[in-house]
């Protein structure tokens, strides 16, 4: 028997509903339900589109026959969250005729979800757009809290938007057919969720390691509404990321920083992936709060064991200057006056967002790697 599908509301000027469960992507009434006019603009990667975009198109088209559905289709990837791509999505949707009214479904991971959430927040100046994330990393992180942009060669997502959503609509069933790899990806942003703010999950992910990696669906779908309910409740408090929403970034600034200077490779080569590089990243951001006294270097050990024992890196890959890494750092969106100001911690469950952290002491971190 199926589980009833879970709902996870998101508060503040824009509310709106994070939907859990298996099978949602061929719930037509839930999928157009979220669709207030009649254009229609589904956005995917050619990975994803082969396995699901007919199956929504006939759901969307059958329910609402009137609906002008037109889709676009991008390289999976890293590399395709460009300007160019984000040139491409607007076009489609002047190709479209889309009106002030129309919607762009985002059908795939967290690359197509943050470049289909900045096109529809540009076109006409916002339309909506819904979240149909199809990887666990999108399901508990970049699908929620309306966070939308492109990246540049000088740094990662450092053009975009805030834009929310109007629904957020993850089918769980999807997750069957995610590579290992990109499982894993996704629970570490999972893991982060536990190391920021809530040490019983933390201990609930030690625990439930085996069904996770295994992919069992109650284990997957506990995980990710624990995961949205707290980026729920932070993104309902700090909607422009003023404030406390930055403790959501505990390793990606370091991560950030790696990705970057690999120049975010296509999928499939040994460079590290967004959720493999915030895995790294939260390392070095522990090491650097015990090396700062902030934090016993045994919180360390214990992250590092769990993140290991998940098959995630925890290591700079070989080849990457400290220095060039710092580089990418001082370009990250948090710092204030040119001072970096990076998410920390206390111990598992207690990050703090600390400003002016000296550089020597972060050089220092990324030099022992």
């Amino acid at each position: 028997m199926t589980a009833s599908p879970r709902t996870v509301a998101v508060g503040g000027e824009v509310p709106y509903q994070i939907h859990i469960g298996a099978g949602l992507l061929s719930e037509a009434e839930r999928l157009t339900d979220a669709i207030r006019g009649r254009h229609v603009l589904l956005l995917s990667d050619d990975n994803v589109a082969p396995l699901y975009l007919a199956r929504v198109q006939q759901a969307l088209q059958d329910a609402r026959p009137e609906l002008k559905i037109s889709h676009h289709i991008i390289p999976a990837g890293e590399a395709s969250k460009t300007l160019d791509n984000f040139s491409g999505a607007i076009n489609a949707l002047a190709r479209l005729g889309a009106t002030r009214d129309a919607c762009v479904l985002a059908l795939g991971g967290g690359v197509v979800g943050d470049l289909a959430g900045f096109a529809a927040a540009c076109w006409m100046r916002g339309v909506d757009c819904v979240q149909l994330p199809t990887s666990l990393l999108a399901m508990v992180d970049s699908s929620v809290g309306g966070k939308t942009a492109v990246d540049i060669p000088q740094g990662k997502n450092l053009v975009g938007a805030f834009h929310p959503p109007r629904a957020v609509i993850a089918d769980t069933a999807v997750l069957r057919t995610l590579p290992v790899r990109e499982l894993r990806a996704g629970l570490a942003e999972v893991i982060k969720y536990g190391a920021i703010r809530d040490p019983l999950f933390f201990q609930w992910l030690q625990a439930e390691r085996g069904a996770l990696l295994a992919g069992d669906d109650a284990a997957l779908a506990q995980a990710i509404a624990r995961s949205c309910e707290h980026k729920a409740e932070i993104v309902e408090r700090d909607p422009l990321e003023k404030g406390e929403r930055a403790l959501l970034n505990l390793g990606h600034t370091f991560g950030h920083a790696i990705e970057t200077a690999q120049g975010y490779g296509a999928p499939g080569n040994d460079n590290l992936n967004h959720g493999e590089a915030v895995a790294v990243g939260m390392v070095l951001a522990a090491r650097l709060s015990a090396a700062l006294g902030m934090a016993d270097a045994a919180d360390t050990d214990t992250l590092r064991a769990l993140l290991l024992a998940y098959g995630l890196p925890v290591a700079i890959p070989a080849g990457l200057e400290p220095e060039t890494l710092l580089a990418h750092m001082r370009l990250d969106k948090k710092n204030i006056a040119g001072r970096l100001r990076l998410v920390l911690w206390r111990g598992i469950g207690k990050a703090e967002v600390v400003p002016d952290v000296d550089e020597a002491a972060v050089l220092e971190i990324l030099r022992r790697g």
